[in-house]
């Protein structure tokens, strides 16, 4: 397995800093925190000064993490989500990125199972034929295990992954998500391992599952997450792509990022190492 960083990790840094902390911690690669990436853009950085800055750490990007809310929008979202799958695919395809993460909405009241998976398959079957465009580009669905996620349990990402039915479209367990949302292990068992594109992985304060909330994540193996078996169950598939440490803890964001980056691959060597 390869060992991901992912930029949400240090949210108050810049993107030039996460490349450089990966690098210096010994990653395999970065996770692009897309608002960072917009940020370097918009300060008139460039697409070659990322892969140089890439090429001097010795990692490379794995995604570009994320476009939201891509089921359940109005005519004006869905174009705005339609423009950033161009803009991210556009980015990955020079950066070499395999995949940019697409996230699903809340439910609408009212809206049933079968509505959830119709209108899931169809978004993420137009932001396949765009990104496909860009030298084949994949596009990672992640579930969020919040109750009010359309989209909240594995089995239900697996099962809308194969309806859609592209080749460049794979999933991503993360396992806060995993654990807040009460997917089984069973579940993990019935996933392709090669449409597996990421494998987030992260620890949670012993809360209620409706008291979660992204704040909440610890380092691996700092909480209560049952992470040996989780990563057991993944390992039993025949997976060996990339773990990537992804933390949305303001507490995190005040460490010094070398360190926080340290600690983050220190404590998931460790947690592999013991499944």
């Amino acid at each position: 397995m390869r060992l991901g960083f992912n930029g949400a990790t240090t949210l108050k840094a810049d993107l030039s800093n996460d490349i450089k902390v990966a690098g210096q911690s010994g990653f395999d690669v970065v996770e692009i925190w897309a608002p960072k990436l917009v940020h370097w853009l918009m300060m008139g950085g460039t697409l070659p000064a990322i892969w140089e800055q890439m090429r001097l750490a010795g990692v490379r990007a794995h995604s570009i993490n994320s476009i939201e809310r891509i089921n359940f929008c109005d005519e004006r979202d869905w174009i705005d989500v339609q423009r950033l799958c161009h803009a991210f695919s556009a980015a990955a395809g020079f950066l070499e990125i395999p995949w940019t993460v697409v996230v699903p909405a809340p439910r609408p009241a009212g809206v049933d199972e079968a509505t959830v998976r119709e209108k899931t398959a169809s978004s993420l079957r137009e932001l396949s034929d765009i990104a496909s465009g860009y030298g084949g580009v994949g596009l990672a669905f992640e579930f969020l295990g919040f109750a009010a996620c359309s989209v909240n349990k594995l089995a239900d990402a697996w099962a809308i992954v194969q309806e859609v039915d592209r080749p460049n479209v794979g999933l991503v367990l993360d396992t806060f998500h995993f654990h807040a949302g009460g997917s089984t292990l069973e579940s993990i068992a019935d996933v392709d391992p090669a449409k597996l594109a990421i494998v987030h992985i992260n620890d949670a304060e012993d809360r209620l599952a409706t008291e979660l909330t992204d704040a909440h994540r610890l380092l691996p193996g700092k909480g209560v997450i049952s992470l040996e078996e989780i990563m057991a169950a993944v390992k039993a598939t025949g997976w060996d792509g990339v773990v990537s440490v992804e933390l949305f803890r303001p507490q995190y964001w005040e460490w010094d990022t070398l360190r926080l980056a340290r600690e983050a691959k220190a404590a998931t060597e460790l947690l592999l190492q013991n499944t």
